[in-house]
């Protein structure tokens, strides 16, 4: 009689990510960061280690690898769910160890005028979708999972679900991207009508929706405003369905137009959001609308953007311009 073999570690911490609800991107770092802990102490069982090992791996990333104090966070937070949540062991003090450095650094804000170039280079769907990371503060990824019933036209209004912290939030629709999302609305049902008509009936969504919601793959409400152009495999479920547009699609639109435009600044899909609550600010909204607009959970957060109102240094007139 054959004895079921228990799964294997990385695949109970999949498992266990995916009973929480954990975004994919979360697995797939844990996954990394639980892998890199073990072949650095030499393919030890983490059961063998503890505190002191967790310690030294903390302090390779910042001496060897010179990590960054968020992606030294993220494997610690990784080395401890698989004690906590896998292995059911206090992992015991972890020795002082080298923190890593977190930067001070400004974001980078585009004036109105370079936005305004910006777009004079950019086609649909990326237009809108600049249009929603700069007219209404979203993330690149919040944009990218927008499916048909979180915007509501008429109110020009949008809900952002499951955004940063697992937290929703309601956001406005600007008036300048409608007829954009309108083409995309379009596009994605006409994707939706052939998926259908060749029996594709999968849409991702996150484990207790799926359970809650079977077809919802029939419905065109829960399918993808910005629908990719091909059909692809479900990492999880291993379906064949229709995901959103990639992330590095949006990211080379950007760059080829901020080239086009001859801007000079280092501009990436979040620097729009940037953009967005620094100019809200400097039309005079209170940093509370602000905040909520951004989803922030600590108004702190949303403060580092009266950094960067009006003009360098803090808005003051140099006495040099007085001559």
């Amino acid at each position: 009689m054959d004895v079921k073999q228990p799964p294997k570690l990385l695949d109970q911490v999949r498992q266990r990510i995916r009973y929480l609800h954990y975004s994919i991107k979360t697995e797939q770092s844990y996954i990394q960061w639980i892998r890199r802990y073990i072949l650095f102490h030499g393919k030890r069982h983490p059961k063998e280690m503890g505190g002191e090992e967790v310690s030294s791996f903390l302090n390779f990333l910042v001496n060897k690898e010179n990590v960054s104090a968020s992606t030294q966070n993220q494997a610690l937070s990784a080395i401890i769910f698989l004690y906590k949540q896998i292995l059911n062991i206090d992992v015991g003090e972890i020795p002082e160890f080298q923190y890593a450095r977190k930067p001070k650094r400004l974001p980078v804000v585009l004036t109105q005028s370079e936005v305004k170039r910006v777009f004079e280079y950019l086609n649909e769907p990326h237009k809108t979708m600049v249009g929603l990371m700069y007219g209404a503060g979203l993330r690149l990824n919040e944009c990218l999972e927008l499916r048909m019933l979180d915007v509501d036209i008429e109110r020009r209004e949008i809900i952002v679900r499951r955004g940063k912290g697992n937290k929703d939030r309601r956001t406005l629709l600007p008036e300048f991207v409608i007829l954009g999302f309108k083409l995309a609305i379009d596009k994605a049902q006409q994707f939706h009508d052939i998926d259908q008509a060749n029996g594709i009936i999968h849409v991702h969504l996150p484990d207790a929706l799926v359970r809650k919601y079977p077809n919802a793959g029939k419905q065109l409400k829960w399918q993808y405003v910005f629908s990719s152009h091909k059909t692809s495999v479900d990492p999880i479920t291993k379906n064949i369905g229709r995901h959103h547009i990639h992330t590095k699609s949006v990211s080379r639109a950007i760059s080829n137009a901020v080239r086009k435009a001859n801007i000079m600044k280092h501009v990436t899909a979040h620097v729009f959001r940037h953009s967005f609550a620094t100019h809200l600010l400097e039309n005079g909204y209170d940093i509370r609308t602000v905040q909520e607009l951004m989803g922030h959970s600590n108004v702190n957060t949303t403060m580092i953007y009266t950094h960067v109102l009006n003009k360098g240094g803090h808005g003051v007139k140099s006495p040099l311009d007085n001559f």
